[in-house]
């Protein structure tokens, strides 16, 4: 009830900021106007390296962000999350570079963080550091040359997530690359009840041609969180607090999202995270455990909502599309990932206006998805179809 009345008090703002379709606006013929159809550019787990000091993909993305610029269908560009690969370090100088990369992009650009550019900075392989029983200290990596930690902040992923925020989100509701786009940022909504939301800024909500588009800040990797920053034998009050808080401020940023949805006559939604909620990662159903609020959130809200939800994200690396809130859902990926069930991983739902892409990354060359949205379009769910949305992968040579 609370998250309800907090999507509610932070309605108006949002339709004022937000344009929203109305139905006169949904009477414009194809090709005009609130129907008209429109193209994103969306991508993720890019640049990766495989060790702190190998650039080949970041060498590569001007080339790729190019060839993205060439493409005049699109007009928005999506990145899912984690900027650099569980192999390299979190610092301030390389946060920087992929901010002046992307301003390269000719359209606007909108990010969602990924668990290796902060949740998972405290691990040694990234340079954070490794618990040490006999002191019950953290005995950081550091760089042989200085004596120093290698990490930003020897790899706290709090203090890394707040280095992403003033990094990438420095201004609440302005995105990155060029163009404009008008977005509403969490932290420009009313918090009366909830003034901690004002944090984050990173998750965001913008509406185009009656589809609505949401980001909120779920990382992948460790279970939202969960593991123990550096590998302590149980988390920090830190770290507690940091997963429930985002938690929470993630589930009303849903409700807001939806609530708006309703209100604002919109005929589809796209939600972006960074997790594959998921992806068990070989390991036991219970790897995914802390995902399960996100999960239940969205299927509640997409089922009422009764149209077309589309969810994108990153973080398992190879492309899958499939709808893992319908049991036997038909799945379309690489190198038989789909031989995994994705619904078992949280099951006892059955939603079938839910379809979720993973977009591919990590790998060279470097692959962006074409997604087209077609305002009243109907689609059959394919491989490369679902209501308003199509899509084509696209490989970088």
């Amino acid at each position: 009830m609370k998250r309800t009345l907090y999507a509610a008090a932070g309605l108006a703002l949002a339709l004022s900021v937000v344009p929203a379709t109305t139905a006169s606006a949904d009477q414009d013929g194809p090709g005009r106007g609130a129907r008209a159809p429109f193209t994103l550019g969306v991508y993720g787990d890019a640049p990766y390296g495989t060790s702190p000091t190998d650039t080949t993909e970041f060498r590569a993305t001007p080339a790729f962000i190019a060839s993205v610029n060439a493409d005049p269908d699109v007009s928005t560009v999506i990145h899912v999350g984690d900027i650099h690969s569980g192999k390299q370090y979190c610092t301030e100088a390389y946060d920087r570079s992929i901010a002046a990369l992307w301003n390269t992009f000719a359209d606007p650009l909108v990010y969602t963080p990924g668990d290796n550019e902060w949740a998972d900075c405290h691990k040694a392989g990234e340079g954070g550091g490794k618990y040490n029983a006999t002191t019950g200290q953290v005995d950081p990596v550091l760089d042989p040359a200085t004596g120093q930690p290698v990490d930003y902040a020897a790899g706290n992923p709090a203090k890394n997530l707040d280095l992403i925020r003033r990094t990438f989100f420095a201004v609440p509701g302005r995105t990155l690359g060029s163009g404009s786009l008008r977005v509403l940022s969490q932290a420009q909504l009313p918090h009366l009840a909830h003034p901690e939301d004002a944090a984050f800024v990173e998750n965001v909500i913008w509406v185009k041609n009656g589809t609505l588009f949401v980001t909120v800040n779920v990382p992948g990797g460790s279970n939202n969180d969960a593991d123990p920053w550096y590998g302590a034998p149980t988390a920090s009050q830190e770290q507690l607090d940091e997963a429930a808080r985002r938690t929470a401020a993630d589930l009303r940023w849903l409700d807001t999202a939806f609530a708006l949805a309703h209100v604002g006559g919109v005929s589809s939604v796209v939600v972006t995270t960074q997790a594959d909620m998921w992806d068990l990662d070989g390991k036991s159903a219970a790897h995914v455990a802390n995902y399960e609020p996100v999960i239940a959130e969205l299927a509640s809200r997409t089922a009422a909502f009764g149209k077309p939800v589309l969810l994108l994200m990153g973080d398992s690396h190879v492309y899958r599309s499939d709808n893992p809130l319908t049991p036997g859902s038909a799945c379309t990926g690489d190198e038989g990932v789909c031989a995994t069930d994705a619904w078992s991983s949280h099951p006892n739902y059955d939603v079938p206006n839910f379809h979720r892409i993973v977009v591919h990354g990590s790998t060279v060359p470097l692959e962006w998805l074409k997604l087209t949205v077609t305002p009243g379009a109907k689609h059959p769910t394919t491989a490369t179809s679902f209501g308003p949305f199509s899509w084509t992968r696209i490989t970088e040579h």
